[in-house]
Parts: structure tokens; sequence; C-alpha cells
């Protein structure tokens, strides 16, 4: 699958971020350090990916109005959302 297809499809993107996260715990990754990375890949998609549907632009609007505090928050909901859906 590739990560274009991953980023296109909102569920598919949550399942493949939940299982993501679940590696990082089971390599030892602190929630702190899981969810910094969460906002590194936020950066990188904001920056690099052009939102594929409707769920991926809110994200992204939601991700270009916030403070670095709030897009912090904003990972952090996406990697328990993502843990959920793994």
């Amino acid at each position: 699958m590739s990560t274009d297809s991953v980023v296109k499809n909102f569920d598919t993107w949550k399942s493949f971020l939940g299982d993501r996260v679940i590696q990082a715990e089971k390599m030892g990754m602190s929630d702190e350090t899981i969810s910094k990375l969460a906002f590194e890949i936020g950066e990188f998609l904001d920056k690099k990916v052009d939102p594929g549907n409707y769920s991926n632009r809110a994200i992204k609007e939601l991700w270009d109005v916030g403070t670095e505090d709030e897009k912090h928050t904003i990972a952090s909901l996406m990697v328990k959302l993502a843990k959920k859906n793994a």
C-alpha cells in the first residue's frame, strides 16, 4: 500500500497510524515521545502533502490556524484516535 493511498483514505490513515503507535509503544517509546513524533509528522504533512479528502482538509485547516501548543494538542489527539482505531 502506497503512502499516498494511506493518506487519502482517513480510515486507512487512522489504522495505519494506530499500528505505528502500537509498534512504538512495544519498542518502549513514551507517550510524550510518540506525541512529539506525531507533531513532526503533522508539520511534514502540512508542508508536503495536499489533503486528498474532506477529513484531511479539515485537519490541515485546523493545523494551519493553530498555535504551536494547539498543534501539539492536535498531534496528541491524533495519536489517541489512531490508537483507538489500531
